[in-house]
């Protein structure tokens, strides 16, 4: 089956060295150990693992007992450390028109981020999604980009300005006062998505923005270097699956006609790639469901829900036929081990 390396800017970890430092880490030897080269931060638009980043995030916040670690890395984050990209952001007339050129681009700084703007009435909800390897927690991953994006709204909008909700998928920390200091009051946990609700009059208000010439060139160079990178037909597909699952519309037809194609044709690019739609969907699924059970406390039909399962009888059948246990057990074993318990233990 295909295996896709999905990659982000060093520029991601801009600040760790100081920030694992200051909190007693080694961290070049935190580096090597989660498979990054220490030089792979001299250059900002060097090209790491997803996969890695994330594990050292884990792998930092664990070391030290800081569970804000990711939360203390977006802390200082610029609309300038999105390189050329936050050059154009600056340029636009909005700040949902500099959101839509982040999402353009935004493979280009992190692959491994799907974020997507739904807009309901006066409302406009910014949501992002990690396609990361499930096989360990991206609790720091998640508090850092959707850090980061509410660093970039301040920056666009002014200090003054708050949302109307932070939604994070996750359960609280023990101590939650830096997250609730860096989001404020409206933050809350155990939700059924992450991600930032706005004001949509906010993000259309005129910004006091830069001459749009500035940004000219570096749009040029930015079109030419996504023109470099053709996305897989695979990687689309699974961020369809991610978009559509909740709302239970996710089926091959679905997905081929969000794409303008037949079914057919999407199971042909698939094969050449060599994978199929079930094969996407049922990896999303399993990699959704770990990260839902092991890091919320989401009811179990609610997660059924955002599986795209129609019961949470069929939900429970498929969990079982992939993890051979009950979704229940998976979880209790998963909190038991976040304890510090072994499975079986007392």
């Amino acid at each position: 089956m295909a295996s896709t390396l999905r990659t982000v800017r060093s520029a991601s970890l801009s600040g760790y060295p100081d920030l694992a430092q200051s909190l007693g880490l080694n961290a070049p030897a935190m580096l090597r150990h989660a498979g990054l080269p220490p030089r792979a931060l001299d250059d900002p638009d060097t090209l790491i693992s997803a996969d890695a980043v994330a594990q050292l995030l884990e792998d930092s916040a664990h070391a030290c007992g800081i569970e804000d670690f990711g939360l203390r890395l977006a802390a200082g984050r610029t609309l300038s450390h999105l390189g050329p990209i936050g050059l154009v952001m600056r340029a636009e007339s909005t700040a949902l028109a500099a959101l839509n050129t982040l999402f353009r681009y935004r493979r280009l700084l992190n692959a491994s981020l799907l974020t997507r703007l739904d807009t309901l009435a006066d409302t406009v909800t910014i949501r992002e999604d990690l396609l990361v390897q499930r096989s360990a927690s991206i609790r720091q991953a998640t508090e850092l980009v959707l850090g980061v994006m509410f660093r970039i709204l301040k920056e666009l909008l002014g200090p003054e300005w708050q949302p109307m909700r932070v939604a994070v998928m996750h359960r609280p920390p023990r101590d939650d006062s830096r997250h609730r200091a860096f989001f404020g009051p409206t933050l809350v946990f155990n939700q059924d998505f992450t991600g930032i609700v706005c004001s949509a009059a906010q993000l259309n208000a005129p910004l006091n923005h830069s001459d749009p010439r500035m940004a000219r060139f570096a749009l040029k160079l930015l079109d030419q270097a996504l023109s470099r990178q053709p996305q897989e037909a695979q990687e689309t597909v699974r961020q369809l699956i991610v978009a559509l699952l909740p709302g239970g519309r996710c089926t091959a037809q679905q997905v081929a006609a969000h794409l303008g194609v037949d079914r057919r044709t999407l199971h042909r690019h698939l094969s050449a790639e060599g994978t199929t739609f079930s094969n996407l969907l049922d990896q999303v699924r399993q990699n959704l469901a770990q990260w839902q059970l092991e890091a919320s406390d989401l009811p179990l039909n609610e997660v059924a829900g955002l599986l795209g399962f129609s019961a949470p009888s069929a939900f429970a059948y498929w969990f079982r036929l992939r993890f051979g246990c009950s979704a229940s057990a998976w979880r209790r074993g998963q909190d038991l081990i976040r304890l510090g318990t072994p499975p079986g233990g007392r």
